[in-house]
């Protein structure tokens, strides 16, 4: 027994010195990830307007009049996705345009005692709207987005006039980007990955994401406009995590509710996308029988920044379905 406790000493040591070692490294790249962080944010400053709901301070861009569009945006992403697309700019020439930098993302707070489901969002939306003197809304949501687009409908279905659900994520399935993602959004865990590896590890996989949600298409020269130093924050990491793992048990709260949306319903997605297939749009389109579906061939996640035109074409559509539900119940207005 002496022999073994003279062998085994020295190893306590090296072991000490490999945490050290490790903390130094992880304690080194959160700095770096931090001040990238800001000067992120300082080269990218807030291009819209700041209100605070529920104790809240959300981001938002307000252009244009006339029939009001809020549009939301998917999971990771920010009001430039709109932006860059030149949906805003477009929509915003015969629309109220109101896009959010839904919490967490962009330059919106996340505060962390709130669980940020589609509903608590939903909930949040509908407060900024009502104190920003939106209503009767068409509501447009992109993938993770469609979630509290249907959340604000289900919410309030007098108010949400016409949804156009874009890309949308409906019905619960097995994922492999929720079991990655899923440590990340772990208590403590997933703080420590995302001031440390999960920035670095993005900037160096970002290539590869964009391959997969805009594919078949290439990526278009005009997302350029989208900030990538913005996404990879550790902060928006760290939401971007939590609604990953909250993608499947929010579709599964959901799905017995759809057939509660009796505004009128469209449907856009992607014949070819490759990070939500479009069987999902084509079932939801089973379960509300009067919905419009427009699946859109050779082409991906990204319909907005790919097939603008298609998300141009569905607004002008609900405009005139949201008259005629107007005038059809003038109490309604």
């Amino acid at each position: 027994m002496y022999s073994r406790t003279l062998i085994s000493r020295p190893r306590r040591p090296k072991a000490l010195a490999v945490l050290a070692g490790v903390a130094a490294v992880g304690a080194a790249a959160a700095v770096l990830n931090r001040w990238l962080a800001r000067r992120a944010e300082a080269r990218n400053p807030p291009s819209g307007k700041f209100l605070t709901v529920k104790g809240v301070r959300l981001h938002y861009v307000d252009r244009g009049s006339g029939t009001p569009l809020v549009l939301l945006h998917g999971n990771g992403s920010m009001i430039e996705d709109f932006k860059s697309s030149g949906v805003l700019d477009a929509a915003a020439k015969n629309h109220r345009v109101i896009v959010f930098d839904r919490p967490g993302f962009g330059h919106s707070d996340r505060p962390r005692d709130t669980v940020w489901t589609p509903q608590a969002q939903a909930d949040l939306i509908a407060a900024a709207l009502k104190q920003i003197g939106v209503s009767k809304p068409i509501v447009l949501g992109h993938s993770w987005g469609t979630l509290v687009a249907v959340a604000l409908a289900l919410q309030d279905p007098r108010e949400v006039q016409v949804l156009i659900l874009a890309s949308g994520y409906y019905f619960p399935n097995i994922r492999s980007d929720v079991i990655v993602f899923a440590p990340a959004a772990l208590p403590v865990i997933g703080d420590v990955l995302s001031h440390t590896v999960s920035p670095l590890v993005s900037r160096l996989i970002w290539p590869l994401l964009l391959r997969k949600i805009f594919g078949p298409s290439s990526v278009p020269g005009k997302f350029a406009g989208f900030p990538e130093e913005m996404a990879v924050r550790p902060w928006q990491l760290r939401a971007a995590a939590a609604e990953s793992a909250m993608m499947i048990p929010a579709a599964y709260r959901l799905r017995k509710r759809y057939q509660q949306l009796h505004m009128p319903v469209i449907i856009v997605a992607g014949d070819d996308d490759r990070f939500v297939e479009s069987a999902q749009s084509r079932k939801l389109h089973r379960k509300l029988p009067g919905s419009v579906l427009r699946l859109i061939p050779a082409t991906g996640h990204m319909v907005h920044q790919t097939a603008t035109g298609e998300i141009l074409s569905a607004v002008r559509t609900a405009a005139s379905y949201r008259r005629a539900r107007l005038q059809a119940t003038p109490d309604n207005g």
